[in-house]
């Protein structure tokens, strides 16, 4: 259907991001918060002391993050969560 016809349309450079990332696994809230304090510069221990949780509960979810977001390294996580607006600086 057409535009005039109530419809919405994507431009196409828009259509083909989404639908590169239309599989992703979303981000747990917890994992959005451990990526947020990666971004802050914060280390694994730094993060496990912030959230009252353990350091391999961190590496844990660092891991899932790189996993969920197909990133290489965390600053890799960091900047593909700022580029699809998963988190702010």
């Amino acid at each position: 259907m057409p535009v005039h016809e109530g419809q919405k349309r994507i431009p196409p450079d828009i259509a083909a991001e989404l639908a590169e990332h239309a599989t992703d696994d979303a981000l747990s809230s917890r994992e959005i918060e451990v990526l947020r304090l990666i971004a802050s510069g914060n280390s694994n221990k730094m993060i496990a002391d912030l959230l009252s949780i353990g350091e391999a509960t961190v590496k844990s979810h660092v891991a899932n993050i790189l996993s969920k977001l197909g990133a290489n390294d965390r600053a890799h996580a960091v900047t593909i969560g700022l580029k699809r607006g998963v988190i702010e600086l």
